[in-house]
């Protein structure tokens, strides 16, 4: 048998193949994708495989492997949160190349959760939906909310989720994704609070962005990891409410929503450095004057929203290089049945979804769409919510842009 660690293997050094070159990993759930090139220089004869190792430590290739005729290949079996480097070898009828060189480390993920909470029918109500955003598909029931959401927001490590009831209260609770069950409680934000914007990274959720029936510019924060009350982080550049809220590992950006106190909406979007406390800087415009909770969801690199209009453009999706500054840029549409009052929005970090919402007059709806956030262009449908349709619910994931 051939021995793959052992490097270069054949008849002589010129029979075997050269080894493969740009061996890239990409994470997936206890597994690694890895892409390579196949070398040019096949040997004596035609390739006729490639062998994939990977390694947590060291040069010890034997945390685990597979076989392929062409790439990818995937390795199974891993840990999640463990960092992987990885080799290719080409194989032909005279014997295995050189192994490739080590590719970066890349360490699998869980597959990302989306979860989707409260809401109102006829009045607010306390259920969670979840699904894994990487496949299409219907959501499904998680459990119960402590209280009822209603126009509240959350924030998400990879390992739990964090809501704000809103409903003109101060109860925040939480749920770790990984395991379906009803939530529990977390701690307070410092004042009853109703209709604001949340974003986060792995570590600080920003849980409540301004907010209230008459609109404020205070900013919230916790640290996800930790239970406990809110701690104020600074403020916004004005008074709003119904912002959406996204972020890269870095920065977060609150965008658009209703300045309330001059009684109408604002295409003003601000920013901030999630791990430093202090007000937030104007980063530049939206398109769109919205109110009614618009939603945002972002990669690492990228912000996208929309809905959240009562009037002409509610369907359309905005976007913005979350690192840089300037107007936003137009992304497409939204599917009609989520363009209005309060579709709640989650993402991976490739993958956007609104979902449920009401219409104008009137029809509420538990149709969720996704785009691919990398390229701009219409939502497609992705599936429904499990329960009954409704709106001004508030999502997170545990594969959003702002903990890559």
């Amino acid at each position: 048998m051939p021995r793959y660690n052992g490097g270069f293997i054949g008849t002589d050094g010129l029979d075997a193949p050269d080894p493969p070159t740009d061996v890239t990993p990409t994470a997936g759930d206890e597994q690694l994708s890895i892409a390579f090139t196949a070398p040019t220089d096949t040997g004596r004869s035609a390739i006729t495989g490639f062998v994939a190792q990977v390694a947590s430590s060291g040069d010890n290739y034997s945390a685990g492997s597979n076989t392929g005729s062409s790439s990818p290949i995937v390795v199974s079996s891993l840990s999640n949160g463990t960092s992987y480097t990885a080799k290719v070898w080409a194989i032909n009828a005279y014997g295995t190349s050189a192994p490739s060189v080590a590719s970066s480390a890349v360490a699998p993920v869980p597959a990302p959760i989306g979860l989707v909470a409260g809401g109102e029918i006829t009045s607010a109500v306390d259920t969670i939906n979840f699904k894994d955003i990487s496949s299409l598909g219907n959501f499904s029931d998680f459990g119960d909310l402590t209280s009822n959401l209603y126009k509240g927001g959350a924030v998400s490590s990879a390992t739990r989720a964090v809501f704000a009831h809103g409903n003109s209260t101060n109860v925040m609770s939480y749920v770790a994704p990984a395991t379906t069950g009803d939530s529990t409680d977390f701690g307070d934000l410092s004042e009853n609070k109703t209709e604001f914007g949340s974003l986060g990274n792995a570590t600080r959720g920003l849980i409540q962005i301004g907010g209230g029936q008459t609109g404020d510019d205070e900013v919230e924060y916790i640290t996800i990891a930790s239970t406990g009350n809110s701690t104020n982080f600074g403020d916004m550049t004005e008074e709003r409410a119904q912002c959406a809220g996204f972020a890269s590992p870095t920065r977060g950006v609150a965008a658009v929503g209703a300045n309330k106190k001059s009684g109408g909406d604002d295409l003003r979007i601000d920013y901030c450095t999630i791990a430093s406390t202090g007000n937030f800087t104007d980063f530049g415009n939206g398109i769109v004057l919205r109110n009614s909770d618009p939603n945002g969801c972002s990669s690492e690199t990228r912000g996208v929203w929309g809905g959240g209009s009562a009037g002409t453009g509610g369907d359309k999706l905005e976007y913005l290089t979350i690192a840089s500054t300037g107007n936003a840029t137009s992304f497409g549409d939204l599917n009609s049945a989520v363009v209005y009052y309060g579709p709640a929005s989650c993402s991976s970090n490739t993958r956007g979804l609104w979902g449920g919402a009401t219409g104008w007059p009137g029809g509420a709806y538990n149709t969720v769409v996704y785009v691919t956030i990398a390229s701009t262009g219409n939502a497609q449908d992705f599936g429904d919510l499990a329960y009954a349709p409704r709106y001004h619910m508030t999502a997170c994931s545990t594969g959003h842009g702002g903990l890559q």
